[in-house]
């Protein structure tokens, strides 16, 4: 099952970079930040469990970074009036 989640943790990252290529994604919008975060946080906990220290560092700071792209995207979106 691990390999499983982490081959869907490696598409979702690895989509976000062929639509971004394509330019079907800006590398700045929140499906993109979206992708990456939801890829690299999941390959960054099973890192961890495997005790795999190389990995967890690769994917814990791409997922902190783009936790920190979309903390800031959210501060700039419009926001809905009631």
């Amino acid at each position: 099952m691990d390999q499983v989640i982490q081959v869907v943790g490696a598409l979702a990252i690895l989509l976000a970079y062929v639509l971004a290529q394509l330019r079907v994604l800006d590398q700045h919008a929140l499906p993109y930040l979206a992708l990456n975060f939801a890829g690299a946080f999941v390959l960054a906990i099973l890192a961890y469990l495997e005790r795999q220290w190389g990995f967890l560092l690769l994917e814990g700071v791409w997922a902190a970074v783009s936790a920190w792209a979309l903390l800031a995207l959210a501060r700039v979106l419009p926001r809905p009036r009631a």
